[in-house]
């Protein structure tokens, strides 16, 4: 499969690639002359560039189609967007990509700190497509009423289709469904060899192959083309190709491997949503349809699509279902560590599994500390599902994630008129979670003003919503986080020491991850078989190199780092069936040299007393993470787990800046 990359930036910059075949990864810098690259340096200025991810994302193939998987987390980090659009419809892509048709268009925009888009690119997918001179027929299903007539001539076929309509409207399940179905075609249609039905999924765009199956039986890989899904979904048609293998040349070459013949390929429908295809292959014979039976087909579609849709939606209900019943037994259970979501065996984990218990019932003020990623918001929940208050609502607030005014409005609500916008009375967070808990992380950015507000509500337990001269009670346990220290912040006066102290009723010291010994890999493990499922891969071990690489490695970024580098390296090993050396990040992969370099300066400290050891050792490790990162300040703070404010106060204290 050949795609084209056409690129337009805000600015009307174009660069187009020449063919190339996936996977292709896009780079903000470097290898733009590799076909296995895709660099988009050129089209941001400097000042946006920097807020790149190195790597933007990657287009892989999968079960022969093309996806666009962008590097984890990037949109969320609200420096930049990726949108796909297809017509008129635009999806922001999630972390497990989205499949790619020809004429879809990615869009990548960088966003300024109010949240608005400041500059894009555009990426044009180009593929040779299906000549419409090809196709022998197509019925639009808009018409089905006018062919039905025709169809229904046929007593044979009106007893037919009535008897396998009245088994799908009884089919108990999605498979039984599709089992019917693929059975209902073969009996209307003996020239068929080969069935593929394929579903829609909404967050990738895409159209998997849900049932295959050949008439001698036995479930067989039936490659369903793309170009055909995509002409047949956009033109609202069903179309009928006699002689696949001259009339789409060599550029479906699964298609063309899997000797197909004569096509049909068919819509599934309800109301204006295409919920799927239905693709019947010949590969005895050319010419083995006619419009008879591409009529006929879709006919029998209108019936399968109403009871596949309804086989999905109840299973969707079912599974719903479950994951409450579950989620009421994971509230419930006694497991310490199943129930918080927490895994760990180590002796740092069990001890904190124990001052959960201890403290769970008491109404106090709980204290998580912690560097950035460790799991606080897991503490908090695993303190509020394993308490009796675990039948009232859990709410989370970042403090640093809104301005004062937004995030007064958020915690404690407002009235209408209270300020320009308020066209409504809004309930708080408070008021929201009384008589559960609220959890309030990285309280170290809450500015001073409101720390005298939040007080209030720990000393009185009641709020005052903005624009209000009423207060209200509230009965909220109080879980707060943050990866500052507090302490300091008194001493300095940015926080308020008599909150400080109500705060500090019981403090949790949750360990970094490189402290945690084991735990390490079996946090590993977990993220690898739960993100395989998740993106559909059959990998389910680290080869020894990497697991040694990640032991290694000093995780600043702890449990959400190593998250997030599970995920980056499923999506790079798509052609293998375990997790790599090379399929982790060059900081990780590499890692094992840099470490062994910056212990054997260490060991060779100058004298001096142990504090100007120290911090010889710490300008040490701060010059080589400047390094890493090329001198990105952005980036050194985020990797060592501390502010940009706080890693320009070390780099003055060492007059490094």
């Amino acid at each position: 499969m050949w795609f084209k990359l056409s690129t337009t930036s805000v600015n009307n910059d174009q660069i187009e690639s020449e063919r190339c075949s996936p996977p292709v990864q896009l780079l903000k810098t470097g290898l733009i002359d590799s076909e296995h690259y895709f660099a988009l340096d050129e089209l941001f200025d400097e000042h946006l560039i920097e807020h790149f991810p190195d790597e933007v994302g990657r287009f892989i193939t999968l079960n022969d189609a093309l996806y666009f998987a962008p590097t984890t987390n990037f949109n969320n980090e609200r420096l930049i967007e990726c949108i796909h659009r297809r017509g008129k419809e635009e999806l922001l892509i999630e972390e497990g990509g989205v499949e790619l048709w020809s004429g879809d268009q990615l869009c990548f925009f960088t966003i300024n700190e109010q949240g608005q888009h400041q500059s894009s690119v555009s990426l044009d997918i180009i593929s040779e497509e299906l000549d419409p001179n090809d196709v022998i027929a197509e019925v639009p299903i808009a018409d089905l009423g006018a062919y039905a007539d025709r169809v229904f001539r046929h007593q044979d076929r009106i007893h037919t289709l009535f008897e396998y309509s009245m088994k799908l409207g009884q089919s108990a399940n999605l498979k039984e469904t599709l089992a019917l179905s693929t059975q209902f075609i073969f009996d209307i249609l003996p020239q068929a060899t080969h069935i593929a039905i394929a579903l829609s999924e909404a967050k990738s765009k895409s159209f998997p192959v849900a049932a295959a199956t050949k008439r001698d039986g036995g479930e067989v890989k039936v490659p369903v083309s793309r170009t055909l899904v995509q002409r047949a979904v956009e033109k609202r048609s069903a179309i009928l190709l006699s002689d696949v293998e001259g009339e789409i040349g060599g550029g479906i070459v699964s298609v063309l491997a899997a000797g197909m013949k004569s096509t049909l390929v068919v819509p599934l429908w309800v109301g204006a949503s295409i919920i799927g295809v239905i693709q019947v292959d010949n590969r005895d014979k050319l010419s083995a349809f006619a419009k008879d039976e591409l009529e006929l087909l879709t006919v029998a579609a209108s019936n399968i699509s109403f009871a596949a849709e309804s086989a999905r939606l109840i299973e969707r209900l079912q599974s719903a279902e479950d994951r409450l019943k579950g989620g009421l037994q994971y509230m419930q259970s006694n497991d310490r560590s199943e129930a918080s979501g927490l895994i760990g065996e180590s002796v740092v984990m069990q001890k904190i599994f124990t001052q959960i218990q201890r403290v769970k019932d008491l109404k106090v003020p709980v204290f998580i500390n912690g560097e950035t990623g460790t799991g606080k918001e897991l503490i908090a929940r695993a303190l509020h599902y394993q308490s009796g208050r675990k039948d009232k609502l859990f709410v989370a607030q970042n403090c640093g994630a809104l301005p004062e005014n937004l995030l007064e409005s958020e915690l404690f609500g407002h009235m209408k008129g209270a300020f320009t916008g308020a066209d409504r009375d809004k309930k708080g967070l408070f008021e929201l979670a009384d008589g559960g808990s609220i959890f309030l992380d990285e309280l170290g950015e809450m500015p001073l003003s409101l720390q005298a507000k939040l007080l209030r509500v720990l000393q009185e337990g009641e709020i005052r919503p903005l624009g209000s001269s009423r207060s209200k009670l509230v009965n909220v346990r109080v879980i707060s986080a943050t990866h500052r220290n507090l302490s300091e912040m008194v001493k300095e006066g940015r926080f308020r020491e008599d909150l400080f102290y109500r705060l500090h009723v019981f403090p949790i010291a949750l360990p970094p991850l490189r402290e945690r010994g084991d735990d390490l890999m079996l946090i590993a493990q977990h993220f690898l078989k739960k993100y395989a499922k998740e993106f559909g891969r059959d990998i389910d071990d680290f080869s020894p190199n990497a697991l040694n690489a990640l032991r290694l490695y000093s995780w600043p970024g702890n449990v959400r780092e190593l998250q997030n580098e599970v995920q980056r390296a499923l999506i790079s090993a798509f052609d293998r069936q375990m997790i790599e050396l090379d399929d982790l990040s060059p900081h990780i992969s590499g890692g094992t040299h840099e470490q062994t370099d910056v212990v054997l300066e260490a060991l060779q400290l100058p004298g001096g007393t142990l504090k100007e050891m120290m911090e010889h050792l710490e300008k040490l490790l701060l010059s080589r993470a400047l390094e890493a990162h090329e001198h990105n300040k952005t980036k050194t703070a985020k990797a060592l787990g501390i502010t940009r404010e706080g890693l320009h106060k070390k780099l003055s204290r060492y007059e490094m800046s």
